[in-house]
């Protein structure tokens, strides 16, 4: 009877909707606009004139007061007898309601349509046109066109709920937009495969119905099935409050939080979309481009003023508005985890810093945060510090997020329940420490550049993850570097205070042959890493001989130290060739210095036999020649034969005191 959903947004023709009244005032053909003025057709004089801001209504009385009870009161309560002049600049609906409502007591016909209804039905009652004075007054017959014909259409239900952003509190009074939030929220709740009405994104017919196809066919035949988020996009045109109402109202329904969670962002990529790096410029070209296709009437609201150009409203203006919607998004975001993404969650962390949130709600949304912080991105953590602080990032949120993070692993590991819950969603698992620790690692190499990152807060940061959460160091590693090279005045104490959140042991092959040469570790770090690598490269070819012993049609990965070479980086290669060559070089300096020993020792011998030879032509045996051939045993035995060889000596060369004063005198 009243199908709206085939007919167009605007201007409407409901059929019954058609507003007329049985009793006869001042005969008229309608109402005539000369300027900023609205005439009567009619040969009576007007004598009454309604002010309603800069439009002017010249009516009669008797039409009026015979179905408003407000103007009853301001006409007779008044002591001015002849009162001929009324102002209502605060009626609800403006001169447009006006209009209407006067046109109705004229009993001329009034279309009652979806963009003008809610501002007539607060009109009427703003009048007080209620059934005391007439039977069938204005409120009667709005209120049923908005109980039997709005409500039940889901785009009429839309656009009233949007039309009643400029009558508050009326339509707040009045439960219009109690009414028209519960209905929207039952639709969207309705199951997909049941939806026949039209809503934004339903593909078209491209050829009409056949003669047999009827009204009530089966989807499947006719069109493509309905998807689960059919209604995002008509839901994003409302103002933040009513789109707030409307989600509570599914929320109570029982929609699924996930769902909740998507529409969510679809607001939020509709109100706030480039609000940091593009500004608002670009955002009223989308918001009026997605408007265009369900009527004139979605523009407007808000949405000029989150997403205005700078010429028409003030950044105080902005913010303000900005901030009211990013609280209010806050306050509707399902409990569960993973409703929304985390990288969305970040997003608006950032906006809410730089808006200056209620800090209750950063707090909310930053735990948010730590339940899903091993799915955040590099890009979406950098936030910028927007306090008065001499970092660039803020850091101390990256801090706290990860607090978070850290309590929420705790608590889902402590309890058997959440722990059970948290295993077959796969999140509670060590996989996710690892991830974070990553991603930490990225953030320190990131942040580190920054001459202003104390000490202090790198190491506090760096040591929040505990041991077991890092199966290797190396983006510490370069993290630490980093943060060496921006930071070249440190003294040596700090710098060995740097390195000892780093573990050596835990630094692959090509990242201790980087640290081996970097001059900016201290030396007992270099020391370590050298030793590291040492036993590392001893086990991988011990590991890889046992493998090839025990297989012999078995592969491994890295046979010998060459290929191990040729797979690293051509910088590694570099720094490994030069230390091979120092060793090479130290190798053939201990080689040459035992060959001249070699040398010096056979020099030695050939002395001894010289000398040998010249004592046994003299066929002496003076203790001289005993000595210096016991001597040069001495040079050629070890250190403990030489230590038995002497106590031998001392034993059988015992003689009387006569033989050793001979020996001293043939030395002297």
């Amino acid at each position: 009877m009243w199908d709206s959903e085939s007919e167009s947004v605007s201007g409407r023709d409901y059929g019954n909707g058609v507003l007329t009244t049985s009793k006869h005032g001042v005969k008229t053909d309608g109402f005539e606009l000369k300027g900023q003025s609205w005439f009567v057709a009619t040969d009576v004089p007007s004598d009454l004139l309604v002010q309603i801001g800069d439009v002017n209504f010249h009516l009669h009385k008797y039409p009026l007061l015979s179905r408003s009870g407000k103007m009853n009161r301001l006409i007779y309560d008044s002591r001015d007898v002849e009162l001929n002049k009324v102002a209502l600049d605060d009626i609800p609906g403006g001169p447009e309601a006006f209009e209407l409502a006067a046109k109705f007591c004229y009993c001329i016909a009034v279309d009652l349509t979806a963009a003008n209804i809610s501002g007539l039905r607060c009109a009427a009652e703003y009048l007080e046109m209620t059934e005391d004075l007439e039977e069938g007054n204005l409120i009667f017959k709005t209120e049923a066109f908005l109980s039997y014909v709005v409500l039940s259409s889901w785009r009429d239900s839309i656009l009233v709920l949007k039309s009643c952003e400029k009558l508050s509190p009326w339509a707040e009074n009045l439960q219009i937009v109690r009414r028209c939030s519960e209905s929207i929220a039952w639709k969207a709740c309705a199951n997909p495969k049941g939806i026949r009405w039209a809503y934004t994104g339903k593909p078209q017919r491209v050829s009409s119905p056949r003669w047999n196809e009827t009204k009530d066919s089966s989807p499947s035949r006719n069109q493509a099935p309905v998807p689960p988020d059919w209604w995002f996009e008509d839901v994003s045109i409302l103002r933040i409050d009513h789109f707030v109402r409307v989600i509570t109202a599914i929320k109570v329904k029982g929609m699924r939080f996930e769902l909740i969670g998507a529409a969510i962002m679809k607001y939020s990529a509709k109100w706030l979309h480039g609000l940091i790096k593009e500004g608002a410029e670009g955002s009223v070209n989308e918001g009026s481009n997605s408007s265009t296709s369900s009527g004139s009437s979605w523009k407007g609201g808000l949405h000029m003023i989150v997403a205005g150009t700078k010429d028409e409203m003030t950044p105080t203006v902005q913010a303000k508005d900005q901030r009211m919607i990013i609280e209010s998004l806050i306050s509707i975001i399902p409990p569960q985890k993973d409703c929304v993404s985390c990288s969305f969650l970040l997003r608006l962390l950032r906006m809410a810093n730089m808006l200056k949130v209620a800090p209750a709600l950063v707090t909310e949304l930053e735990k948010r945060v730590g339940m899903q912080f091993e799915q955040a991105t590099l890009a979406d953590l950098l936030i910028p510090c927007y306090s008065k602080s001499e970092t660039m990032f803020d850091v101390d949120l990256a801090q706290r997020l990860l607090e978070h993070f850290l309590v929420q692993e705790q608590t889902e590991g402590s309890s058997p329940g959440r722990q059970s819950f948290s295993d077959q969603r796969g999140t509670a698992n060590p996989n996710a420490k690892m991830r974070v620790a990553r991603l930490v690692d990225s953030y320190l190499t990131e942040v580190s550049r920054d001459r202003n990152l104390s000490l202090t807060k790198f190491q506090v940061l760096a040591e929040a993850l505990p041991e077991s959460a890092r199966t290797c160091d190396d983006g510490l590693y370069r993290a630490i570097d980093s943060y060496l090279k921006a930071h070249p005045t440190l003294s040596e104490h700090e710098r060995k205070r740097l390195c000892r959140v780093m573990d050596c042991q835990k630094l692959s092959i090509d990242a201790c042959m980087h640290a081996a040469q970097n001059e900016r570790l201290p030396l007992r770090v270099v020391v370590q890493v050298l030793f590291s690598e040492q036993v590392k490269i001893s086990n991988a070819l011990a590991n890889n001989t046992l493998k090839e012993a025990g297989d012999s049609q078995y592969q491994p990965m890295i046979p010998n130290r060459k290929t191990l070479l040729e797979g690293t980086p051509q910088s590694f290669q570099e720094g490994w060739a030069a230390a091979k060559k120092d060793i090479n070089t130290l190798k053939f300096e201990l080689e040459s210095v035992k060959t001249k020993y070699l040398e010096l020792q056979n020099d030695m011998e050939t002395l001894q036999r010289q000398f040998d030879k010249l004592t046994n032509k003299k066929q002496t045996a003076s203790a001289w020649s005993t000595g210096w051939k016991k001597l040069s045993k001495f040079t050629k035995t070890t250190n403990l034969e030489n230590h038995e060889l002497g106590s031998q000596i001392a034993g059988n060369t015992e003689q009387p005191r006569k033989t050793p004063r001979r020996w001293r005198n043939s030395i002297s």
